[in-house]
């Protein structure tokens, strides 16, 4: 664990020292620290599960399905298939480099930065952690002030398992990340907001250092008049809903025709109650708002339209009902900034066209769902929009495919991430031919006159 004051400085200079040892390259010093980092989280696992209910109200059940489970699978996959990844790939020379080999090779990118959330403090703090040291770097992780608890056991958990200069953790909040945006990384890994991923992103041109900006913003759902309206209410109302809304890829609006929207409503509600109970405040699988000054956000954005069920709220324990709200202004706060709470605005929407003029005039999401019975509604949808991720009849489950990148598009982010593209994230792709020395071909040097025609044959 590293404690304030931050020397940011000595820190990246003792990782970058040791990273230069070359150590980190063999695959065997690779499944080294992946195996622990599984025995670390397996140990502190009571403990994670304990800090999630302090910092969000978290159930230990939601806690699992939601962040803890994912990194256990998350591990397997890369032990598993990490030699696989570290291979140089194929491709192809063209006929006048020839006799030739073409390669891509795999070298990690060196000492990198992982900025975590709050949200999902600790899944999206190891995540990407499993890439970097798949791919053979060491990093510096700064959990978020913000779920303090988890913060603490995150830097008891790593500073356990690994010396700091493979894995340091540095605890504190925005003075602790200005200084560490000070310093010159190889790669900054950024999970955040739309706003503070514009300060890391300058923060990172100063040094000419890449980037993986997993941000956020307004991801739509597109109901049709085709869908199977109950289960669409259902499976919106979980993925709006848990974590009470505090989720980058969860549903912000629904675009709905106009006469289904009362239905819809009564079947959200009682898709709640059917995950709640009667009154959400009593459920244990039922979370809070992170902290006050978020709660009184929420609550302001609230008054942006009208509550058709829901809106009940207590301060003291930051308690915030499931509430859906109509007739919210497209001009209001609500429906131009990122929800980030358990609200969920309906927006009149009469046809298919209108939904995807709709989605294409607003900064490009996330992740977009659109729910049809008829695939070829879906399939327009996909094709005439551009999201990070997009799901056909459900929402937030894509996060859970590690074979498929995860991330943004535009304002929504850069990079993606999870399985191989966690690996692919913390490399550099080099471009390698080799050659020998024999056929040294005379075409390509000079004197080129009378080689034009020879030159069109073979390029």
């Amino acid at each position: 664990m590293v404690r304030t004051p931050l020397d940011a400085l000595s820190l990246v200079a003792r990782q970058r020292a040791f990273f230069e040892t070359r150590v980190t390259l063999p695959l065997e010093w690779r499944r080294e620290q992946l195996q622990a980092l599984e025995r670390a989280a397996r140990k502190h696992e009571a403990d994670i599960l304990a800090a999630l209910k302090s910092d969000l109200s978290k159930s230990p059940e939601e806690a699992y399905l939601t962040e803890v489970g994912s990194i256990y699978g998350e591990i397997k996959n890369a032990l598993k298939h990490v030699k696989a990844w570290m291979q140089p790939r194929r491709g192809s020379a063209p006929l006048v480099i020839q006799p030739a080999r073409a390669y891509q090779y795999a070298d990690p990118l060196g000492v990198t930065l992982i900025i975590a959330p709050w949200n999902y403090p600790y899944q999206l703090s190891i995540a990407p952690l499993i890439g970097a040291l798949a791919a053979g770097c060491t990093a510096v992780l700064k959990p978020s002030e913000h779920a303090p608890e988890t913060s603490r056991v995150l830097a008891r958990m790593l500073g356990e398992a690994f010396p700091p200069e493979v894995v340091a953790v540095v605890e504190g909040a925005a003075d602790e990340s200005r200084r560490l945006l000070e310093e010159r990384w190889d790669l900054i890994f950024f999970t955040g907001g739309t706003s503070v991923g514009r300060v890391v992103a300058e923060a990172a041109a100063r040094h000419l250092t890449p980037t993986v900006l997993e941000l956020g913003g307004k991801s739509p759902c597109i109901v049709d008049r085709s869908a199977d309206l109950e289960v669409t209410a259902r499976r919106i109302a979980w993925g709006k809903f848990v974590n009470a809304g505090q989720t980058c890829i969860a549903p912000d609006y629904v675009l709905i025709p106009p006469e289904l929207k009362g239905r819809f409503t009564d079947l959200v509600q009682k898709a709640v109650r059917s995950f709640y109970g009667p009154n959400a405040r009593e459920s244990s699988d039922y979370g809070r708002i992170v902290n006050a000054r978020h709660f009184e956000r929420v609550s302001a954005l609230a008054a942006d339209g009208q509550v058709a069920f829901g809106g009940e709220r207590d301060a003291a324990s930051r308690y915030f009902a499931p509430t859906v709200i109509t007739d919210a202004p497209l001009s209001s706060p609500l429906m131009q900034e990122e929800i980030f709470g358990p609200l969920l605005p309906l927006v009149d929407c009469p046809s298919i066209d209108d939904a995807i003029r709709f989605v294409r005039s607003r900064p490009k999401p996330l992740a977009l769902y659109s729910f049809a019975r008829d695939a070829a509604v879906n399939d327009r949808v996909l094709a005439e929009t551009s999201s990070g991720g997009a799901v056909t009849n459900d929402v937030c489950v894509h996060f859970a495919a590690e074979g498929l990148p995860f991330g943004g598009v535009g304002d929504s982010g850069t990079g993606g991430y999870h399985g191989q593209s966690s690996f692919d994230a913390f490399s550099h792709k080099k471009s390698v031919v080799k050659r020998p020395f024999a056929l040294d071909m005379k075409l390509r040097y000079p004197p080129y006159v009378g080689k034009l025609g020879l030159l069109k044959r073979f390029l």
